[in-house]
């Protein structure tokens, strides 16, 4: 799974980088500062959590006995990632959070959820990992 962690992370990286270009250099005359804030926290957010994905794939060859809890705590990062920076994002290109008349507003606070149960996750790994 270290392997696929480390993949997923570099995948991530790279996309903050072209989103966050993105939104410097092609977003600005489309949308309102206001906006392109937001796409900026989405994009400053994945970065973020690209490096927690590489540091879990780092730390399943550290703490070879933790693996079930790191790989946890990696799936939390991801999925944080795609439901608090895709639905920053999407919120910025389309001004709302409603598709088919369904609101998603709830998804970026579930993702900011996940974001955070898997620094949590990962702290139990750690502190397992050193008794």
């Amino acid at each position: 799974m270290k392997k696929k962690f480390f993949a997923i992370a570099s995948f991530l990286a790279g996309l903050a980088v072209a989103t966050g270009a993105f939104g410097a250099h092609g977003l600005e005359k489309m949308v309102s500062v206001e906006k392109l804030s937001i796409w900026e926290k989405a994009a400053r957010y994945q970065m973020y959590h690209a490096f927690a994905l590489f540091f879990v794939a780092w730390a399943i060859t550290q703490w070879q006995k933790e693996e079930k809890i790191l790989i946890l705590s990696g799936k939390f990062f991801i999925l944080g990632t795609i439901l608090f920076s895709g639905s920053l994002y999407l919120l910025t290109l389309t001004g709302t959070l409603k598709i088919l008349g369904i609101n998603l507003a709830y998804l970026t606070p579930l993702g900011g959820v996940a974001y955070v149960v898997g620094w949590f996750l990962l702290m139990k790994a750690s502190w397992r990992a050193q008794s």
